[in-house]
């Protein structure tokens, strides 16, 4: 497998998938490098978390199960 040459931010990914950042900093707890989900630390203790390709994949298959399992409202 190829090193990544780029990666997206949680924040720009919560855009790209049209979904809510909050949402995704509980669902991407429990990824972990190899699934594509990395930490990027900056100055002054600043840190986020960011997504490879396949990250942003792993994340999409986390939402789709996190939707599932949530009770559909009544009508």
């Amino acid at each position: 497998m190829a090193a990544p040459s780029s990666v997206f931010t949680i924040r720009r990914a919560a855009e790209m998938l049209g979904e809510d950042e909050e949402l995704l900093w509980q669902l991407a707890e429990c990824l972990e490098p190899e699934d594509g989900c990395l930490w990027v630390y900056d100055v002054a203790d600043q840190h986020t978390m960011v997504f490879t390709n396949y990250g942003l994949e792993c994340l999409q298959d986390l939402i789709a199960d996190h939707k599932r399992s949530q009770p559909h409202p009544r009508p």
